[in-house]
């Protein structure tokens, strides 16, 4: 496999793992976002807890990190393979970490927490998933 179908691999997995992480907010505020809240005294703690959620990635941006520089100093060697192979492994980690605030704010859809802290917990992952693109230079 070339580096570029690698690459173009990658890129899927990247957009394959964000609407998979969007898509439930969106079904669940579709279908359920008019309905009563079940318990709102758990709105804010729910709020709290998608930001804390933030800091998971914390501990899974290192082996990315180091991915990616295994992977550059592996490039042209017998070892690319290998390395492009732990880069995919480390990523899919990092990127379900990175979703955590968007799956929290699904769950508070049905506590009620109001549409500009769901926006706030969305745009922290969008902004994370962004982290772990690929960088150009790479390819």
């Amino acid at each position: 496999m070339t580096r570029g179908q690698r690459l173009r691999r990658l890129s899927f997995s990247w957009w394959q793992q964000l609407l998979l992480t969007l898509l439930p907010l969106v079904l669940v505020c579709w279908f359920f976002g008019s309905a009563e809240p079940l318990l709102p005294e758990l709105a804010m703690p729910l709020f709290i807890a998608g930001v804390a959620s933030m800091f998971v990635t914390l501990r899974t941006f290192g082996p990315y990190k180091h991915g990616l520089i295994n992977l550059q100093k592996a490039l042209d060697t017998p070892q690319e393979p290998a390395a492009w192979d732990e880069l995919a492994r480390a990523r899919q980690r990092s990127l379900l970490a990175a979703g955590l605030p968007t799956w929290i704010a699904t769950l508070a859809v049905f506590v009620g927490l109001e549409g500009v802290p769901l926006l706030l917990l969305v745009l922290s992952t969008l902004v994370l998933f962004y982290l772990y693109r690929v960088p150009r230079q790479v390819g």
